[in-house]
């Protein structure tokens, strides 16, 4: 048996609980943080997330993105886990009392925990007085469209970072504010640069489960294409020290991996010259850092032969959505071949053709992502303040 779930009571009332359950989702939140303080000095944060937001100044009650999982096997078999999870966090709700909460995507616990506060009568659309406010919406546009209904019926307010979701939610009373992508904020750093001569950038994700089957994908890829040229080395990334001690174990698997693939956190400050990436929000990091590249995703395949049906959009990458185009080809399951993806990369590093479609690419992305709205986010967050 597990031990019980125990969550921290705040230093002092918070003025906000954000409940961030993905590395990416992390990562944003914790932009919207200190913008936020600088617009309002003091405030008082609790969160459900991770180290980026506890970087940020906020008391983190719980390291929610070393327990994100993805799909539905993966969720089933953590059922239990997130159940007590759960009631823990309601309980913790009820008891402090938060004047604000912002959900950051993960909607399969954010849009359940948000009806269940409507329900207890905490949340203002079930007679309380805590706002539910959600920062980055849900993928409807791709499937679920249906949760619209329900997040109207839920949420005070709705900040989204892609500009054609605002249209996504007309057909409902829901306030939503298109806010600007973070990664295109004049003091965001990417972290992450083009140079013709620089290793190829490895990005396999933040999640343990589809890590485990993307990265050795990855090596091996990696592998065959340094047959071919033996200059060029390879660095990963890891988002967390579980998903570092997961790469350390796949790479030791492979022969002298150890000795041609250099892992590194994902704040370091990174150039490339070609990348293989997961379909996550690292992939639009290195579009908009203009790293010419391949998508590449492996699932457990119940997972993906369900979304192949509830999911209504050509793309998975979020960079090929927005540009309407495969600027970043997409390699799925099957098609996820070491030896294909090493003649991909072969094509990305020889000649500058690559590299200039990709500036291109990343010019026209900037745009598309509302470059040069500082702080929007935070101004409407702070409106709930």
């Amino acid at each position: 048996m597990p031990e019980p779930i125990q969550l921290p009571a705040p230093t002092q009332r918070a003025d906000l609980l954000i409940v961030a359950g993905e590395h990416s989702g992390d990562q944003h939140a914790a932009t919207l943080l200190k913008q936020l303080s600088s617009l309002k000095p003091g405030v008082n944060v609790c969160a459900l997330g991770g180290e980026a937001l506890r970087e940020a100044g906020a008391q983190v009650i719980f390291d929610l993105v070393d327990h994100s999982v993805v799909g539905i096997a993966e969720v089933l078999k953590n059922y239990g886990f997130f159940k007590a999870l759960f009631e823990q966090v309601v309980a913790w709700i009820q008891e402090h009392r938060p004047r604000a909460i912002c959900f950051v995507d993960y909607p399969g616990f954010n849009l359940r925990l948000a009806e269940r506060l409507v329900k207890e009568g905490l949340a203002a659309k079930g007679g309380g007085d805590i706002p539910l406010l959600y920062y980055i919406s849900p993928q409807i546009w791709a499937w679920k469209g249906h949760r619209r209904f329900k997040m109207a019926k839920l949420l005070d307010s709705l900040a989204v970072i892609f500009p054609f979701e605002v249209d996504c939610y007309q057909d409902t009373d829901l306030p939503v504010k298109f806010v600007g992508h973070p990664f295109v904020a004049s003091d965001f750093n990417l972290g992450i640069r083009y140079e013709p001569e620089a290793p190829i950038l490895l990005l396999p994700g933040s999640r343990l489960t589809p890590v485990r089957r993307i990265f050795p994908v990855l090596i091996d890829a990696f592998i065959d294409y340094h047959a071919e040229r033996a200059s060029k080395r390879a660095v990963a990334l890891y988002p967390s020290p579980a998903v570092k001690q997961l790469l350390e174990e796949l790479i030791a698997t492979r022969h002298k991996a150890d000795q041609l693939i250099e892992l590194r956190p994902a704040e370091a400050d990174i150039a490339a010259s070609a990348t293989l990436t997961s379909s996550g929000t690292m992939s639009l990091k290195v579009a908009l850092a203009g790293i010419p590249g391949r998508i590449v995703y492996r699932a457990n395949p119940i997972t993906y032969v369900m979304g192949r049906m509830l999911v209504k959009i050509p793309y998975l990458g979020i960079s090929n959505i927005l540009l309407d185009r495969p600027a970043y080809p997409e390699y799925l399951q099957g098609a996820a071949k070491p030896a294909v993806l090493a003649r991909e990369l072969a094509k990305l590093t020889d000649g500058a053709a690559a590299a200039e479609s990709a500036r291109q690419d990343a010019r026209e992305l900037r745009q598309l992502l509302g470059e040069g709205q500082d702080n929007a986010a935070a101004a409407w967050l702070a409106e709930f303040l």
